[in-house]
């Protein structure tokens, strides 16, 4: 095999350009290789073929990877018989060419990397377009560039450095018929774009302290934060970033998970169509309106229904119209994906959406009058029972309220008092804390009880809110503000459980153009990162803090325990290194916690971010905001962590945290776990 100027390219585990073919080779002993008939094939362990270039018999000599990235098989002459740039899967590099009739396509999810997604990104002699596939059909959602063409050239898309470039008339080095703008390149070996499976066109740029980092998000300064086909799954309404379904007809897939769209609670049966209705959503938008062509023209909202009426496939009639009463289009989509609220002072249109739906029928009715009556008089007897069942229940709540003392009436109306702390019930307490087993203080009010939350949910939300509180600090303000204390019990937790940064008295500020600081030392023992020794600190310090209390939450329990009955075990630091080194981080997940249990991997996938925030070294401690991007799943990062590299406390300092302990015992935990 000949091979000429191989250069090595770096790039992104989980984003590589080229992940989709690589990870095919991944498995057991599968081979690359260029045969002496100049066909590049990747064969599986048995010998199968599982890809190939198709270039045999094309006088193939050698192959080259190019600076760029494009990996080309040539001829003897030197000139291309294949590469990789016509070919492209999900993503760009600089250089790459899109041409007219080639696509990017997103992978189906980022958990599937498989070609095969709905959104894709085209070359038209119209211009550069971003589609979602429906039953076969491509229907635009944005157009990047639009153009009229005169040229009999092929059109095509080129990423500079600085713009993602449109040429349908001029052709290239001439100006560009049109172009998005890109953040231009800061470093080598510079960016790369990606069409994510939600449909957001997002660059990367290589930052030599953290990796492949997010730059810009191409379209979401044009379609905004709802404008996007998928953003909340099918049916889904989108309102400032925040998914519901339609009322009534229909529920939520995941209630967990919104995003994830909406399902009809009685699923639409052609063979049942005449129990056939709408739901009437005003003031609702489509992504298809920015479509050149809708279904039907110049008509009204009773013709538009009428016509997804007699079409079985279609899902919802979509009316869009002037501000002024007027006649309007009609869009008969046969796939509903997400809508948005209509902003009409943006968007100078009206718009109302019909979505179909299936009546609630009683099986074996027929239209004979004999059985229509037997059926009112059923119904009757249902709702008249209903009715005073009704009653009933209000004739016993009003006795029931009118025997409550004094003491229970002030309970619930304290119940009303926004701004008080989260209320939980005697039973609740009760299931939390095992029974009221283990004290953890006294005070003036009363016993302070070890006890354990099961909602992981709100944990997760705990720990980034705490991560952009600290983001806010560090980054957002006129000033650093350093604040040299985070530990738990200066985190406050509202009613709703959001966790608020607190007490700054030992807090001190830097200008931005300063890179660290000269102070004494500050703090709480076992919360100190290693570099506070040399008295030269950064805001770093404050991110060493935070792993700890991030491992303490997911952990459930206190960076220094004397319940444990071995002593190396009351050291949380000490344990997590022993258990991180034998791939036993499963082993710490809070056991009082049945949904932090049931989420293990989620759990430790977030130690290991704790882990990273522990380095020795402050240098590679990622900022606050990149620990945002990671925990919110904008950002990858390297799982491989050297766990020797975590900072252990001295003896000494863990002796001072068991000190501290015993004076702090009527401290209010931040969580009753920890």
């Amino acid at each position: 095999m000949h091979s000429q100027h191989i250069n090595r390219l770096t790039g992104p585990t989980d984003d590589s350009v080229y992940k989709k073919t690589l990870k095919i080779a991944n498995f057991g002993s599968a081979t690359l290789e260029l045969t002496s008939d100049g066909n590049l094939v990747l064969q599986d362990a048995d010998g199968a073929i599982a890809w190939s270039t198709n270039t045999s018999g094309k006088s193939v000599v050698g192959l080259n990877l190019t600076d760029m990235g494009n990996l080309v098989l040539f001829d003897k002459n030197k000139a291309a018989v294949w590469q990789s740039f016509d070919h492209p899967t999900d993503s760009l590099v600089p250089g790459q060419k899109l041409l007219e009739g080639k696509k990017l396509t997103a992978s189906v999810s980022t958990t599937n990397w498989t070609d095969g997604g709905l959104l894709s990104l085209s070359v038209t002699n119209e211009g550069l377009f971003a589609f979602i596939e429906s039953n076969n059909t491509s229907i635009r959602y944005y157009a990047l560039v639009k153009a009229t063409k005169t040229s009999k050239e092929p059109s095509h898309a080129r990423y500079l450095n600085g713009s993602l470039a449109f040429f349908i008339n001029s052709s290239e080095p001439r100006e560009p018929d049109g172009a998005v703008p890109v953040p231009p390149a800061s470093s080598s070996p510079g960016q790369y774009m990606r069409l994510w499976p939600d449909g957001h066109l997002r660059v990367y740029e290589w930052q030599a302290s953290i990796g492949w980092t997010e730059v810009a998000d191409l379209l979401t300064g044009y379609l905004g934060e709802c404008g996007y086909p998928l953003v909340c799954g099918k049916y889904g309404i989108c309102s400032q970033g925040q998914c519901s379904c339609p009322a009534t007809y229909f529920k939520v897939l995941n209630d967990r998970k919104p995003a994830l769209g909406c399902s009809p609670i009685t699923p639409l049966s052609c063979e049942a169509s005449q129990d056939h209705s709408f739901v009437e959503l005003n003031d609702v938008a489509y992504f298809a309106f920015s479509s050149p062509s809708s279904d039907l023209t110049n008509t009204d909202p009773e013709t538009c229904k009428q016509a997804c009426l007699k079409n079985c496939s279609c899902k919802a009639a979509l009316f869009l119209y002037g501000l002024n009463p007027s006649p309007g289009d009609c869009y008969l989509p046969s796939e509903l994906f997400s809508m948005m609220n209509n902003e009409k002072e943006k968007t100078h249109y009206n718009s109302t959406a019909y979505i179909k739906v299936q009546n609630f029928s009683m099986p074996g009715a027929s239209p004979g009058g004999k059985e229509t009556s037997h059926r009112k008089r059923i119904m009757g007897f249902i709702l008249g029972s209903f009715f005073g069942l009704l009653v009933l229940i209000g004739i016993l709540i009003f006795f029931f309220r009118k025997k409550k003392g004094a003491d229970e009436i002030e309970e619930d109306c304290l119940d009303q008092v926004p701004g008080l702390p989260k209320r939980f019930s005697f039973e609740e307490l009760k299931v939390m804390t095992d029974n009221f087993r283990k004290i953890l203080g006294k005070g003036g009010f009363g016993s302070v009880f070890e006890g354990a939350q099961t909602d992981g949910t709100k944990v997760a939300k705990i720990i980034l809110d705490i991560a952009k509180g600290l983001t806010y600090l560090h980054e957002d303000c006129r000033q650093k503000i350093l604040h040299l204390d985070i530990k738990p019990q200066n985190i406050l937790l509202d009613d709703n459980f959001n966790a608020k940064v607190a007490d700054f008295g030992l807090s001190k500020l830097i200008d931005r153009d300063q890179s660290q600081v000269v102070t004494t030392m500050k703090g709480t023992p076992g919360y100190l990162a290693p570099e506070w020794l040399s008295s030269v600190i950064t805001e770093k310090v404050d991110i060493y803090s935070f792993g700890v209390v991030m491992l303490e939450i997911l952990c459930g329990r206190k960076v220094f325990d004397r319940s444990q009955p071995e002593e190396e075990d009351m050291y949380l630091l000490s344990i997590f290194k022993k258990k991180a080194e034998e791939d036993k981080l499963s082993d710490l997940v809070d056991k009082h916690s049945n949904d932090m249990q049931s989420n293990e991997e989620e759990v430790v996938n977030m130690m290991k971010v704790a882990a990273w925030c522990l380095e020795s070294d402050f240098a590679k401690r990622p900022s606050m905001s990149m620990v945002v991007k990671v925990l919110e799943g904008v950002t990858e990062f390297d799982h491989n962590l050297h766990y020797n590299s975590v900072h252990l406390p001295s003896t000494a300092a863990l002796a001072n945290v068991d000190h501290r302990e015993e004076n702090d015992k009527s401290t209010t935990q931040l969580l009753p776990s920890i």
